[in-house]
């Protein structure tokens, strides 16, 4: 592992500031677990590291009705999981939490880095994209939200500017919300998602979205749009499910084949609208 400069933070704007010095060779340590691994593995080698974990008022989860769910960047996805607004209104988002590796790596790992780190397969990006999440965002040129449909730009890229620090999540609150999150990996503990699956229906809207079919997470707008409105039966589900290869691109890797995660995001999908059904 290369040398590096280590910084602990205590407000916001000191980590911006910090950034700022050196936004190309600077890197933010949130939960750390997959910076440190990529670091002693050599696929990453900041000049310095900036831990955010002092900032109190990242660690800070909070609901309304009115102003919906924000978790904090620096929120322990275990924390997030077993939190009783979590779990009440936004069961789906706990249980996704729930899967992302051990019970080790969720006491320091966060929903915030999960979504930074920007990996096609990661567990919380599906659930955040059917709710409608919103990534909260201070840098040098002011605050700013970033829906998290736009957020994903690639693999391992997001919208975020280099002296950018996501402050959190927010997910707004809606009435009758209905949701299902399917997670379809090679071991049932501690491994990572060959294909995951979220699915949520309000009224007669519903929306999908796929992980580790593209190269980033995707909602299913053709799917959402052929169902809208419509009785779940027999039927239904087999015009969802023809259309879903039209939108999807996965490929060929050491966790799975491209048929093989084409039967799977058809059959999560499905398993989605049985248990919404």
């Amino acid at each position: 592992m290369k040398s590096f400069e280590y910084f602990k933070v205590k407000t916001v704007a000191e980590a911006i500031e910090r950034l700022q010095e050196n936004p190309d060779g600077s890197h933010i340590l949130n939960g750390g677990t997959d910076l440190i691994l990529r670091m002693k593995e050599n696929h990453l080698h900041p000049d310095r590291v900036i831990d955010i974990r002092g900032i109190e008022a990242l660690s800070e989860i909070s609901f309304s009705k009115e102003e919906g769910l924000f978790v904090g960047a620096c929120v322990p996805l275990g924390e997030m999981a077993h939190h009783k607004s979590v779990m009440k209104h936004y069961s789906m988002l706990a249980d996704a939490a729930e899967l992302v590796g051990s019970g080790q790596i969720r006491n320091v790992a966060t929903m915030t880095g999960n979504l930074c780190n920007a990996s096609p397969l990661a567990d919380t990006a599906t659930p955040a994209l059917v709710l409608k999440a919103v990534m909260i965002v201070e840098g040098l040129n002011g605050k700013k939200e970033i829906p998290v449909n736009e957020f994903f730009k690639g693999v391992r890229r997001t919208a975020l500017e280099k002296t950018d620090l996501v402050k959190g999540v927010r997910i707004p609150y809606e009435e009758g919300l209905q949701g299902s999150f399917q997670k379809a990996s090679r071991r049932k503990d501690v491994d990572l998602s060959t294909v995951c699956a979220s699915g949520v229906i309000i009224g007669d809207e519903y929306r999908f979205a796929l992980g580790a079919v593209a190269p980033t997470p995707i909602r299913l707008p053709q799917v959402e749009k052929l169902l809208k409105g419509k009785e779940i039966n027999q039927e239904t589900i087999k015009q969802a499910m023809d259309l879903i290869e039209d939108e999807i691109s996965p490929i060929d890797d050491v966790r799975s084949t491209k048929e093989f995660r084409i039967h799977l995001a058809k059959t999560l999908v499905q398993r989605c609208l049985e248990q919404m059904a």
